[in-house]
């Protein structure tokens, strides 16, 4: 990104763990609220998968996290059939609202624009939470043949496939896109009516400002004349857990300490964190409400570092002195 072309931050969004909106979340960083509990019955009983002992199979050791609270969802707002919603993942859902939100915040549901000169460009990681119960629902032949290895009877056995199903998610006609990360952008751009470029990118834990990179390039080249742009991470399940319990690198106790020479791991945390980007000058011109500049953005590798997943201090260096 050139500093001859500086941006602007005109509007934002927030939906994170004890903040349903921006208002709330800027209240609890005011406070200093923290919004780390333990995991909730609404996505898993933290007993049927806890083991203290990290080497312990199909267990995780952690029970805190951060997990965003029930959303009161509209689908006919967003054009979505009612039947559909078990089908699309929770990351596509409140990636319209978010982005709706955070165009209203930018003023830009009062005041027209030009549609077809608007992006999304967001940072998503990895499989989407619907992956999980879809994949699982294929397990039944494994299921079927340890019921009647067992000695257990035909028709018990196919009761009992039938009940291990019924604990999944169906599949369905709208399953396939309803699980695909690049949709969230997709639905976004179709629902708001928007024409320019419209992807996700996936860096892992810098897809946020990943995402950000591309939306300045795409400003600075004038291929657009707003991006919305951000991040959106719904997938706080004990999948998962289980994937950051076996590195290891979740904090047993529970708490994260970032730069604290006790931090003992990282915790996790759904979110969804969005912006609405202009060229600086553009902002100005139209009268927009300004948070924040940006000026220049960097990134870097490490080359050939440690381990894939442990960053080196002197690439982050490197990254914040470009």
């Amino acid at each position: 990104m050139s500093q001859s072309t500086p941006l602007a931050i005109v509007g934002l969004s927030a939906i994170f763990p004890q903040a349903d909106d921006l208002r709330a979340y800027w209240r609890n960083l005011k406070a200093g609220t923290d919004a780390i509990t333990a995991i909730p019955a609404s996505h898993w009983r933290g007993t049927d998968f806890f083991n203290a002992d990290p080497k312990a199979p199909d267990m995780t050791y952690a029970q805190r996290g951060g997990f965003i609270s029930p959303v009161n969802f509209n689908p006919l707002e967003f054009g979505i059939a009612p039947k559909d919603i078990e089908a699309t993942d929770t990351t596509q859902l409140l990636g319209m609202v978010a982005a709706k939100q955070a165009l209203v915040d930018a003023g830009y549901d009062q005041k027209p624009f030009d549609r077809q000169r608007t992006s999304v460009l967001l940072g998503v990681t990895g499989a989407l939470e619907l992956v999980i119960p879809l994949g699982a629902r294929l397990g039944h032949p494994i299921w079927r043949r340890a019921l009647k290895e067992a000695g257990v009877a035909n028709d018990v056995a196919e009761d009992v496939v039938q009940r291990i199903a019924d604990g999944y998610v169906p599949w369905q006609e709208n399953s396939f896109p309803g699980l695909l990360g690049n949709v969230a952008a997709g639905r976004i751009a179709s629902r708001l009516d928007l024409g320019g470029t419209n992807c996700v990118v996936d860096a892992a834990c810098a897809s946020s400002f990943a995402a950000l990179h591309l939306a300045a390039l795409e400003l600075e080249a004038g291929r657009s004349d707003m991006v919305i742009t951000g991040g959106i991470d719904t997938f706080n399940d004990i999948f998962m857990f289980m994937c950051f319990s076996k590195t290891p690198a979740l904090s047993p106790s529970g708490n994260s300490r970032p730069f604290d020479r006790d931090g003992d791991g990282t915790i996790l945390g759904e979110g969804i964190g969005m912006i609405v980007l202009k060229r600086l000058a553009d902002a100005e011109r139209d009268g927009d409400k300004i948070y924040c500049v940006i000026k220049g953005i960097g990134s870097s590798s490490d080359g050939r570092g440690g381990a894939i997943y442990e960053p080196r201090s002197e690439g982050q260096v490197q990254a914040m002195e470009r």
